[in-house]
């Protein structure tokens, strides 16, 4: 038994037929039987019950296809650790995020990242979701923090965490009346003066997509594609804006903007991590990757992040 041979008979038990498995991996069918009925001697046991679609495994070749899974991951790591010791000290990671996320995300990240990896660098890129999804495409960073991905084939996503959106208002002074109720109902959203980004910022698709699947037509007043810019319109009083509270904490806590929950339904928006689903991602993004999972749930269970709640 060698490991070509394990990894022939995962590809025919998730396959689920021999013929299947032989034409997806390009070998002769009966070089393939061959090698499954080899499996089976060696082991004294049948791998597989036989039946007219194809086969299914056997009590054995489950046990054995889950042995199967765990070495051949545990040969595939090993030969990356190898080539990375080999490989010079240094390097280079791109992690791009958007404003909110980003800001609360990353100073704890990065900490953590220059302690593991004091020698590589670590490049940081701001955008909306739908540049930071370019930028992945094209290989111009490596890891995305993305609201609400569309699932793309190139794209291997992994949630994090989900936040409920809030109507943010101007501040209301002391001794003001307040305009409007403690909570919004999707129905009160037509009748505010919005500032939103434009059509390609995910969270302005999901606010419209509410919005629509109770008939509701909202008016936008101004498009800002810059969380920094709506807020500070909102706080001039030029209208109102829908961010996470994670996005305007430190503005609610200084009574220069409000925050009002919105129920009827909640609007809650996605926060992943993303990579490409590339067979040769480096060792070091996958780990970048599980370090920012780390962080985030750590982030979440202090209640740093707050208003978030782990996927």
């Amino acid at each position: 038994m060698d490991i070509k041979e394990l990894r022939n008979f995962m590809h025919v038990a998730r396959a689920g037929s021999v013929s299947r498995a032989a034409e997806e991996l390009r070998l002769a069918q009966p070089a393939l039987s061959r090698q499954i009925k080899k499996l089976e001697h060696e082991f004294g046991v049948a791998l597989f019950a036989r039946h007219g679609r194809g086969v299914r495994l056997s009590a054995a070749g489950s046990l054995l296809l889950e042995r199967a899974e765990a070495i051949t991951q545990l040969v595939h790591q090993t030969g990356e650790e190898i080539r990375d010791r080999r490989a010079p000290t240094g390097g280079r990671i791109t992690v791009g995020a958007p404003p909110a996320a980003g800001r609360l995300l990353i100073p704890a990240f990065a900490e953590r990242f220059q302690k593991a990896w004091p020698q590589t660098t670590l490049h940081m890129r701001e955008g909306v979701s739908s540049s930071l999804q370019e930028w992945l495409l094209e290989k111009r960073i490596d890891i995305a923090i993305l609201h609400n991905p569309p699932h793309l084939e190139s794209f291997d996503i992994r949630p994090l965490l989900s936040e409920r959106m809030l109507v943010i208002g101007p501040p209301t002074r002391r001794g003001e009346r307040r305009r409007h109720p403690l909570r919004f109902r999707i129905g009160d959203l037509a009748d505010l003066p919005l500032i939103l980004p434009n059509m390609a910022h995910s969270n302005r698709r999901l606010v419209e997509h509410a919005a629509l699947e109770r008939s509701v037509r909202l008016h936008i007043k101004i498009e800002a594609d810059s969380v920094a810019f709506a807020k500070a319109m909102v706080e001039k009083g030029l209208g109102y804006t829908i961010l996470t509270y994670a996005a305007v904490r430190d503005e609610v806590e200084r009574h220069r903007l409000t925050a009002y929950p919105i129920e009827r339904p909640a609007i809650s928006t996605k926060v992943t991590i993303v990579t490409l689903r590339d067979k040769q991602l480096s060792k070091l993004t996958r780990d970048a990757g599980e370090l920012l999972h780390a962080v985030c749930g750590e982030l979440v269970r202090n209640k740093t992040w707050a208003g978030a709640r782990l996927a």
